[in-house]
């Protein structure tokens, strides 16, 4: 007989035995060594560079070393892995960490890693002959992006709904989840009828032609950074000098970014690539611009939090008493929050 039993409740008790476990199992073990983890196992994106590997490159990382497992095509997957301890840490839409927080995951936010600005968004974008230009031109149409429940979920439905239309209506618009490499070419071959495109992949799909941008997620909100790294919590008690080395690196690494030369930064991520033999193609991160990362060092604001926390609450999608932002997100091991310790 199949199970009834909801995803929520089955993460919430598989997220609940494994920390069980994993602190009772892990803890011993430090304790016995006496050191802290100094390698952290965690996911990569196809073709373009995250952050710690950059900071890695970098080399400032020190004697910390990152562990790639394999690639992760959305957030909500990322952070997952990392509350059952298939990986040390991981990355999503804050809003994304908000949702798995409220389902007892043991987690914390510790340094924003993208964001949007001026140079760097997520675009809702539509074929040059498209009729659609306004909220009420998507009611039934198919709007594609990387995953659903995240991001582009959120800002779209937020654009809907500041556009007049009801929860019925915003109900008929489709959301299909695609591989990010693969969006453009799904709208170009008219599979899906709004494209939500980012960073380098939108930068790419708009030096192609034949596509407009409907609205963006930076015209609608403003700069803002959208997305965090977090840690298991028990993984942050016993490592505190690991995710420490390892926020700063990633605050350092921001700020680096953003202030070398656009070439210089391609050129690295380039080489980044080309260094460790994963047979991918460098095409996108030649459109890098920006982070997008709001603050300084990566640091993150009640704001960040409060924004989704909000629109969930509004939604439905959270029930009971509202979290409180500071609850979600530490800035505690980010050198940024010390005067004189910037990145």
């Amino acid at each position: 007989m199949p199970s009834t039993r909801s995803p929520r409740r089955a993460l919430t008790a598989a997220v609940a035995l494994l920390a069980l476990t994993t602190t009772a199992t892990a803890c011993g073990a430090d304790a016995a060594a006496g050191a802290q983890t100094k390698e952290l196992r965690y996911q990569g994106s196809v073709g373009q560079v995250t952050l710690p590997e950059l900071a890695a490159d970098l080399g400032y990382l020190g004697d910390v070393k990152l562990n790639w497992i394999g690639n992760v095509t959305g957030g909500p997957a990322d952070i997952q892995a990392t509350a059952t301890g298939q990986s040390d840490f991981g990355g999503a839409f804050n809003g994304a960490i908000v949702k798995l927080q409220a389902a007892n995951a043991p987690i914390t936010a510790v340094v924003s890693y993208y964001g949007s600005d001026a140079q760097t968004f997520q675009g809702y974008y539509v074929l040059d002959g498209s009729p659609i230009r306004g909220p009420r031109d998507l009611i039934g149409k198919r709007v594609g992006m990387n995953t659903l429940g995240a991001h582009a979920e959120a800002v779209l439905r937020t654009w809907l709904a500041r556009g007049g239309l009801t929860a019925a209506e915003i109900g008929t618009v489709e959301l299909v989840a695609l591989p990010p490499v693969n969006t453009e070419q799904s709208l170009r071959a008219r599979q899906i009828d709004v494209a939500v495109l980012g960073g380098v992949i939108r930068d790419k799909a708009v030096a192609n032609g034949g596509i407009r941008t409907v609205f963006t997620d930076y015209e609608l909100l403003g700069a803002f950074s959208a997305g965090s790294y977090v840690f298991r919590d028990d993984f942050l008690t016993r490592n505190p000098d690991t995710v420490r080395t390892f926020v700063t690196a990633v605050g350092k690494a921001i700020e680096w970014a953003r202030t070398q030369p656009r070439e210089t930064v391609v050129a690295r991520l380039k080489a980044i690539i080309a260094k460790r033999g994963r047979n991918e193609d460098t095409t996108l991160v030649e459109y890098w611009k920006s982070s997008g990362v709001a603050e300084p060092g990566g640091l993150i604001t009640d704001r960040e939090f409060a924004t989704w926390i909000d629109w969930l609450a509004d939604t439905g999608e959270l029930k009971g008493e509202r979290p409180k932002p500071s609850d979600l997100y530490t800035n505690r091991f980010n050198a940024a929050a010390t005067p004189g310790g910037g990145a």
